[in-house]
This record gives structure tokens, C-alpha cells and sequence, in this order.
């Protein structure tokens, strides 16, 4: 069973669109200091799981795109001991309009999402199957 992920970066640091520049369009997605998401990256995302990328820390914030994990968690490289984890991602597509936070706040499906909540600073959250549909509906 595929299962979604939001994952945030801010685009002045990696953004979509440097994504989709990069040899065979795939990247690792490293840098994440947080141990309950460095947990989710070891653990529970998988091959084949859908992400969509939030551009955070822009004006407006919002889901630009989709992209596929193509490689399991590992530890990042250069580490005195493997603590930090990471994934690779693909990039699937970007969307021809940003779902900004403002609309995905707005929309009943998604108040739910964890982005959509005041004080959550995670980078990565996981997705319910009813708000990927949702998503998926508002980029079509």
C-alpha cells in the first residue's frame, strides 16, 4: 500500500525546481535535525511512497509538487556514528498552481493535515489517504 508524506523545504534552499534539474531527477533528502522525523525517515518511509513538497518558509507557503521515495532510509554520510537519516526522492511532478496553506486550511478535507495546525515545526508529516485524494483533486 503507498503511502503519502508532506515533506517542507524552504525553496531558497532546495526547491522544486532544483529537483527537477538534478541528474535523473532524484536527490537525497538530508539535513533533517528533528529525532522524531529522523525516526519516521529510518523506519516508515518506504520505496514507492508518494511525497508531496511544500515549499515552507516563502510567501505564500504551499504544496508545489509530487515526488516518489526511490531509495529506503540510510545514514547520511560523513557521521562520526549513523544517527542522521535520509531518503532519496524523485521528482514526479510540479503542480501548475501552488495549494497554498491558506486553501488547505480552508478546505474541510485537509483541516486535519498536520501543516495545517498552529505550532507544528515538523518537516515531515505523514498524509491520510482521504487528504492525498483531496490534494490530488485540488493540482489536477
Amino acid at each position: 500500500m503507498t503511502r503519502y508524506w508532506l515533506f517542507k523545504s524552504e525553496p531558497k534552499v532546495f526547491s522544486i525546481d532544483d529537483l527537477a534539474r538534478r541528474p535523473h531527477k532524484t536527490a537525497p533528502w538530508d539535513g533533517v535535525r528533528n529525532y522524531q522525523v529522523r525516526n519516521m525517515l529510518r523506519d516508515e518511509i518506504k520505496v514507492g511512497d508518494l511525497v508531496f513538497f511544500y515549499h515552507s518558509n516563502a510567501n505564500p507557503p504551499g504544496i508545489v509538487g509530487l515526488m516518489k521515495v526511490v531509495k529506503a532510509g540510510y545514514p547520511e554520510p560523513n557521521q562520526d556514528r549513523p544517527v542522521w537519516f535520509q531518503v532519496d526522492v524523485e521528482w514526479q511532478k510540479k503542480f501548475s498552481s501552488m495549494i497554498t496553506l491558506d486553501e488547505i486550511k480552508q478546505n474541510p478535507l485537509l483541516q486535519t493535515m498536520l501543516v495545517a495546525k498552529r505550532g507544528n515545526r515538523l518537516s515531515i508529516t505523514p498524509v491520510s489517504s482521504e487528504e492525498s485524494k483531496a490534494i490530488l483533486k485540488m493540482s489536477a
